[in-house]
This record gives C-alpha cells, sequence and structure tokens, in this order.
C-alpha cells in the first residue's frame, strides 16, 4: 500500500478489457432508468453523502445481470478496476454496483485486495456501503487468509469511524470461526467511542455472535456491561436477554 503524508495513497486502477466493458453496459444501463423524483428522495434519506440516479434496488438490480450477461469471470485486476471505476462515479448506485459485484466474486481476489477495500470503505463512507463491504467483502479475505487480522488489529483502533465499524463487523459472518477474542477485545478497545454508528457496530456484532454462543456474549457482558454505553448493550441482548 502505497503512503503518502496525507495517509495511504488511492489505489492504482489496472487496465482491464472487461472493465472497460462493463462501465459502459452500465453507465449506459443505469442512466436510461434514472428517476430524478426517486433520486430527490433516496440521497435525503441518505443524508446527502452523495446524489443518486434514482434507481429502486429492483430495478438495479436486474439491470446489473444485464451488465455481466455473457461476461467471463473476472481476475483480481479486473474486480479492481471496476470497484474503483464505480467509486469515481458520483451517484450512489455504481457504487453499489461494485459492492456487489465483489460480493459475487471476492473468492477470486488475494490477500493483496484489502487495500482496495480500506479505500472503499474511507471514501465516501456511510453505513449504506461499509457495512456491506465488511461482512462480505474484508470478512471473506480474512476467512481466506487469517494473517490478515492483524490489519483488523489496526483498523479496529483507527482514527477513521468506517474503519473502526468494518473491524467489528467484518467477522458478522464467521459464527463457528469467529476469533472471539478478538471479537471481545476490539468491542471494549471502543466501547467509549462517542459515535454512534461505532456503538451500534458493537451491539450489532455481539448480537450476531450470540446466535451461535448466547452464553459467551451474556457473560462477557455481565463482566464487562458498565463500560459499554447502553445502546451496545440493548442491541447485543435484543434476541438473549440478560
Amino acid at each position: 500500500m502505497r503512503v503518502t503524508e496525507d495517509g495511504p495513497a488511492p489505489p492504482w486502477v489496472p487496465d482491464s478489457t472487461p472493465a472497460d466493458t462493463v462501465l459502459e453496459r452500465l453507465v449506459a444501463a443505469y442512466a436510461s432508468a434514472a428517476d430524478p423524483v426517486a433520486a430527490r428522495t433516496m440521497r435525503a434519506y441518505m443524508k446527502d453523502v452523495a446524489p443518486f440516479l434514482g434507481l429502486k434496488t429492483p430495478v438495479r438490480r436486474a439491470l446489473s445481470r444485464t451488465v455481466e450477461a455473457g461476461l467471463p469471470r473476472p481476475t483480481e485486476a479486473d474486480c479492481t478496476a471496476v470497484a474503483l471505476r464505480c467509486w469515481k462515479l458520483p451517484e450512489r448506485e455504481y457504487h453499489y454496483f461494485a459492492v456487489d459485484y465483489l460480493r459475487r466474486h471476492v473468492r477470486r481476489c488475494s490477500s493483496g485486495f484489502l487495500p482496495v477495500t480500506r479505500h472503499l470503505v474511507t471514501t465516501v463512507p456511510w453505513w449504506d456501503t461499509v457495512d456491506l463491504l465488511a461482512a462480505h467483502v474484508v470478512g471473506a479475505l480474512v476467512a481466506a487468509d487469517p494473517a490478515l487480522a492483524a490489519e483488523m488489529d489496526r483498523w479496529s483502533a483507527d482514527d477513521d469511524l468506517w474503519l473502526v465499524r468494518t473491524a467489528l463487523l467484518h467477522q458478522l459472518r464467521h459464527k463457528e470461526r469467529t476469533d472471539t477474542d478478538r471479537l471481545f477485545h476490539y468491542c471494549l478497545r471502543q466501547s467509549g467511542h462517542p459515535d454512534f454508528f461505532v456503538r451500534k457496530a458493537i451491539g450489532w456484532a455481539l448480537r450476531e455472535y450470540a446466535k451461535t454462543d448466547p452464553g459467551a456474549v451474556r457473560d462477557f457482558l455481565a463482566r464487562e456491561g458498565d463500560r459499554f454505553a447502553p445502546l451496545s448493550v440493548r442491541e447485543a441482548l435484543k434476541n438473549i436477554g440478560a
């Protein structure tokens, strides 16, 4: 990962003929279905994080299938190019396409793809993209290469709240494979965080793991619950009680 005085440099966008095809099809398909009235409503709902085209989810996904129709499986370079080029487009639906694309093809990516996900998490960040990237892309990369857990340790202590949220949520789908020590450590490390999105993520991560081991979560909160915001505790115990 390249680093500048201002932090990590944006990842390099590789040349990719498949990405050229995807972007050409994507922009044509999405733009043709834009709904300016719906776009205003969607932008307001997402707190003005980005402009929207106004594509409802079923329409967007149907169009996305036509974009990918007949294309070969992508390489990691193709995934990188598609994601980064989509992220450079202003409308949020292009970012959603990139997230869905990576969810489908993350197994084509190595541990070297993690810096790309870091860029996506920290660029135009909001829960609508960050949470899916955390659970379905970052989590899959770490599961495939446990050595990446050391990078999650760093993210969990970062000043960027979206990296912290990603570290907290990346094990949401790991179930019995969850590294419980890390999960609890990350929660404790950020137990006093002032931001709603981090406090909510703590509760969500614990609530999800409670589906696998409710006793461990109850015991953890019995010992440490006083260190957490009421929101975090309430979310964690929502399905299992105190």
